[in-house]
């Protein structure tokens, strides 16, 4: 159990991501634009349990 775990916070982050939102919701802080949900979990850790793949919309954010 601690394994997969480990296999999931080595994924792809969503901080810095272009489509990566924070909702203020307590309930469900984390949201994703792309995919267009929110989420008690980071989207990427939502995204990879749920399809059992990464995240292939993960677009960096440009800052000026």
């Amino acid at each position: 159990m601690n394994n997969e775990k480990d296999k999931i916070e080595r994924k792809i982050k969503c901080m810095g991501c272009l489509h990566f939102y924070i909702t203020y919701k307590k309930e469900r802080p984390w949201g994703c634009k792309k995919f267009g949900f929110i989420s008690k979990l980071t989207p990427s850790i939502e995204v990879f349990k749920t399809t059992g793949t990464e995240c292939a919309y993960r677009f960096e954010k440009k800052f000026k």
